[in-house]
């Protein structure tokens, strides 16, 4: 492994490590972004995950839930409902990136955001985000007014 590798792989631990010790919140949302950029920006194909949270707000786990293709990843709802009870979350932000760099959210990914916080509030997980990383981007779904 190259210099350069093991500085990033020591950068996105201390990334990692800071999320952890963060709550989750407004005031923390670029460093929320600035993580899932690190993880997502080099990815090939598509993943749809979740950053599970407490009632306060307190990052528990970090999953990627799904994995999918150069344009498309599926969700299936199920196994959401499975990972939020497995980790007992009270929250949830959903994130996923687009590898063809276009930052904007299809309607498939709209309809999916819905149905899913629709879904999640029968267990009482709220959607407190869906975020999306494409190239250098990201995009919030409850920044836009989407949720």
């Amino acid at each position: 492994m190259n210099v350069e590798n093991r500085i990033i792989e020591k950068a996105f631990a201390i990334l990692t490590s800071r999320l952890r010790e963060a709550t989750i919140s407004i005031s923390s949302s670029e460093l929320l972004k600035s993580y899932l950029l690190h993880k997502l920006i080099l990815e090939e194909r598509e993943i749809f995950g979740a950053l599970w949270l407490d009632v306060k707000n307190r990052l528990i786990a970090c999953e990627e839930i799904t994995f999918g293709t150069l344009t498309r990843v599926p969700v299936y709802p199920r196994e959401i409902l499975k990972s939020a009870l497995k980790h007992n979350a009270a929250k949830v932000i959903f994130f996923h990136n687009h590898p063809s760099g276009d930052v904007d959210p299809s309607h498939r990914d709209k309809l999916m955001t819905t149905n899913m916080k629709e879904l999640l509030n029968l267990i009482d997980v709220q959607l407190e985000d869906h975020i999306i990383v494409a190239g250098t981007q990201t995009r919030s779904f409850a920044e836009h007014g989407e949720l």
